[in-house]
């Protein structure tokens, strides 16, 4: 097999294939300098180097297999047209990198009339996942996964004796997961930055004593990757001022665009996924100093220190609103790839993807095993929320989730994705919403039509006549 473009992750993807036995791996990067520098690195992964599309090809055994990880967009497909001149009928293209789902959906409809197999696949884990299992996320045909699956195994992270992955679907099915996935991490990050910035500021702690309380959470229900290494780099302290690192750091948090995709994609399909939405409007918000800059004088309310009497119970309070709202997080997030396989014509198996984000992969976390645990009990749950786990740990949090948002605004600390996830899970819970308000507005200025409760039809309010109301064609 080979692997195309030599940066981090894909040289360590490379030596990934290359220590599992059986394997052989050719390597191709357009800068010949790169291939040269990874195979003199690297001599006992008897990697073969070569300097063209023509050799990588020739190098392969059949069905060739390549996995292409190079930067997403035209460099993408500049490889791919290359390699479908140098491929035949029943080899196969991967694309490891974080494309677009589209985009694939157009690239595999393309290359399938050649005769070549191409498959986007999702891969998670970073350049430590990428050397020492990550978490995969293949889409592409059922041809294709025969093929692929053993490999796949073999390199994959295990978790609880499982290999991290299944194939999701056919065409961009792998990526569209793998886009989802990465927008609950964002939701996922900006919840632990919320109780991290929470607790300095509520109670004084250092960051420091901060790290140790990450470290005592995960422990527990809170196990997770993010978590883990939370603890680290609130521990970290920087060698040239001798300050905590994450006080020299500058607050502006960068983005490579899956976050917005994960959003934009909810937002076509009708899928509230206001966490991860928060997480990435936060994002935006940190990035923007020169607004930033000019609103610090804003009127608010006074200074928010020390406000805990008891800092324990305070800590507790946060502990508990987080899991609460990385709760709603996933839940959201699962909805939308139910609707994007239902949109798309995917059979995804929710199940499955709960069980391969188990291991390698960045969200990976204790309680993904409650959500595959929920999913075989009922395929078809209509909101991950009301299973009987996740109910419970809601009975046990939502006090102090309400407190601790209550806090937050009371003291001007900015705690969006706290409060938008609380504000979502009481919109599911309400018996009826002010969207009844809203109907009736886009009926008065734009004949939008509504329906009744008490009867069916649809039905517009003669605004500007006799205010009458007439059966109507749904505009909805």
């Amino acid at each position: 097999m080979g692997v195309v473009g030599l940066a981090v992750m894909g040289s360590n993807l490379a030596r990934n294939l290359a220590s599992r036995e059986g394997n052989t791996v050719a390597v191709y990067n357009r800068t010949t300098a790169k291939t040269d520098e990874l195979v003199a690195e690297h001599p006992e992964a008897g990697f073969v180097a070569t300097d063209s599309y023509v050799t990588f090809a020739q190098a392969l055994t059949r069905p060739r297999t390549a996995i292409i990880m190079v930067k997403a967009g035209r460099a993408t497909d500049a490889v791919i047209d290359e390699l479908v001149h140098v491929f035949e009928p029943g080899d196969i293209i991967v694309d490891g990198g974080n494309s677009l789902f589209t985009d694939t959906i157009r690239r595999e409809k393309a290359v399938r009339e050649t005769g070549i197999n191409f498959v986007g696949m999702g891969v998670s884990g970073g350049e430590e996942g990428a050397l020492l299992g990550p978490s995969l996320m293949p889409g592409g045909s059922d041809e294709s996964w025969v093929t692929l699956g053993p490999i796949l195994r073999s390199i994959a992270a295990v978790a609880e004796g499982e290999p991290c992955v299944t194939h999701i679907g056919h065409d961009g099915a792998g990526h569209f997961v793998k886009m989802v996935h990465n927008g609950i991490e964002y939701a996922d990050m900006q919840l632990i930055a919320e109780a991290y910035d929470l607790i300095r500021r509520g109670t004084g702690k250092t960051p420091a004593e901060i790290a140790d309380v990450f470290a005592e959470w995960n422990r527990g229900e809170l196990e997770s990757y993010l978590i883990e290494i939370t603890a680290e780099v609130l521990r970290q302290v920087d060698a040239e001022t001798g300050r905590p690192l994450v006080d020299v750091i500058l607050d502006q948090a960068g983005a490579k665009g899956t976050g917005a995709w994960t959003v934009q994609t909810a937002l076509s399909l009708g899928v509230p996924v206001s966490g991860i939405a928060e997480a990435t409007f936060a994002r935006s918000l940190s990035s923007h100093p020169e607004q930033r800059s000019v609103s610090r004088e804003l009127p608010g309310p006074d200074a928010a220190t020390a406000f805990a009497d008891d800092p324990d119970a305070f800590i507790e309070e946060v502990r508990l609103a987080l899991y609460a709202s990385k709760i709603v997080a996933y839940s959201q997030g699962f909805d939308e790839i139910r609707a994007g396989a239902a949109e798309y014509d995917w059979s995804i198996d929710l199940g499955e993807v709960a069980k391969i984000w188990r291991g390698g992969c960045i969200i990976r976390a204790q309680f993904l095993n409650r959500i595959t645990d929920a999913y075989r009990a009922e395929p078809d749950l209509p909101v991950l929320l009301t299973a009987p786990y996740f109910v419970d740990a809601l009975t046990r949090a939502q006090e102090a989730w309400r407190r601790v948002v209550t806090i937050s605004a009371q003291t001007g600390i900015p705690a969006p994705a706290f409060s938008s996830s609380l504000a979502y899970y009481d919109g599911l819970r309400a018996e009826r919403l002010p969207a009844a308000l809203i109907q009736g507005q886009r009926d008065f200025f734009g004949a939008h039509t509504y329906k009744r409760i008490d009867k069916d039809g649809t039905f517009h309010t003669l605004w500007s006549g006799d205010r009458t109301e007439i059966e109507a064609e749904d505009t909805h």
